[in-house]
């Protein structure tokens, strides 16, 4: 039997094996994004709340390696807020709602996935320029694929593949569904006027749902528990700029992410209230080992829109043409009337 494979070809199989490889089981990591700031309940449940808004709504979309595959794209929404307040003095209790749809690979590999979470926010000490937050969040995924779109090593007869006739069938399934459970802990605290900082730690999946397409093996794989830390700070250099740099660390199973970098911000309108005030910004990360992350937007009436685009610098480099990610974000947090007549600030609302 003679047959010829050509360069293309064996280059995108070559990407997907990196990119299955590059990151652990392909159905055992969690989403993530580039403005992790902009999916505060997605990194820890403890910032369900953490801001002087009515409410917080945001919408992000991401669109990954679209120059070597088919695109992996992800959307996510939420909204969160101050349902229960002044349970004691200024202490309030938030909730919030978070969902989100992963389209990753030739097979359309989907994970829905929505969460309900309750944070309580304590201020400590009478000047409430500290805060401790602990926070729950539970939540359904369910995962699934399309078989037909998928090849195998004997469906290939005849110098062509013939989907549909690989011995692979009977043991996979298509679906897979469960309950999760995640929990996180993150104190704030506003030392003077010019600096505000957060700390946070998570842990998510902390039951450990079973998920396998593999049928019979379902009852022996279980999702890993993901880990997570947080820092996050706003340190006013002048009247109408600041610094806010922020690091991400999260691992899982046998994947870990670390990102560090810092926000550029640069009030254009007056500053006398900062949460509202028109405002642009820009962002330089490092994605640890695997991409340089740039992001710029603007701030207005409480609204925050955001793009950032990721500078592939891991080993698919070369196959990508450094090409990553793309996304666009937007954040719109209603304005408290109380806020501004109390002049009570949240020490920091950097997620």
């Amino acid at each position: 039997m003679n047959f010829m494979i050509n360069k293309n070809s064996i280059k995108k199989v070559a990407v997907a094996l990196l990119l299955a490889t590059s990151t652990g089981s392909a159905i055992a990591q969690d989403v993530h994004f580039t403005q992790f700031t902009a999916t505060p309940l997605l990194i820890n449940p403890a910032f369900t709340g953490n801001n002087n808004g009515l409410f917080r709504a945001s919408a992000i979309y991401r669109n990954q390696w679209a120059s070597v595959t088919v695109p992996f794209k992800t959307i996510a929404v939420s909204i969160d807020a101050p349902l229960i307040q002044d349970i004691s003095t200024d202490d309030y209790l938030a909730f919030g709602a978070q969902f989100y749809n992963d389209v990753a690979g030739d097979g359309n590999l989907t994970n829905f996935t929505g969460l309900l979470s309750v944070a309580y926010h304590k201020f400590l000490g009478a000047s409430v320029n500290k805060v401790l937050s602990v926070g729950m969040q539970a939540g359904y995924s369910q995962k699934s694929f399309d078989l037909s779109k998928l090849y195998f090593p004997d469906e290939f007869l005849n110098g062509g593949f013939q989907p549909g006739t690989s011995q692979e069938y009977p043991f996979l399934g298509t679906k897979v569904s469960y309950y999760t459970v995640n929990t996180g802990i993150s104190f704030s605290h506003r030392p003077s006027d010019r600096f505000s900082y957060t700390l946070g730690v998570g842990a998510n999946n902390i039951n450990q749902p079973q998920e396998s397409f593999i049928t019979k093996k379902n009852s022996e794989v279980g999702l890993g528990m993901r880990y997570t830390a947080q820092f996050g700070a706003i340190w006013q250099v002048g009247e109408k700029f600041s610094l806010r740099p922020t690091a991400l660390f999260q691992s899982q199973s046998t994947a870990s992410e670390i990102v560090v970098g810092n926000e550029f911000h640069m009030i254009m309108g007056n500053p006398e209230f900062h949460s509202i005030a028109k405002a642009l910004f820009l962002g330089t990360y490092y994605r640890l080992d695997d991409a340089a992350l740039f992001t710029f937007g603007i701030d207005f009436n409480g609204t925050r829109l955001g793009v950032s685009y990721d500078y592939n610098t891991s080993k698919l480099k070369s196959a990508s043409n450094g090409n990553g990610g793309f996304e666009i974000s937007a954040t719109f947090i209603a304005p408290n009337p109380l806020d501004f007549a109390r002049r009570l600030v949240y020490p920091c609302a950097r997620f």
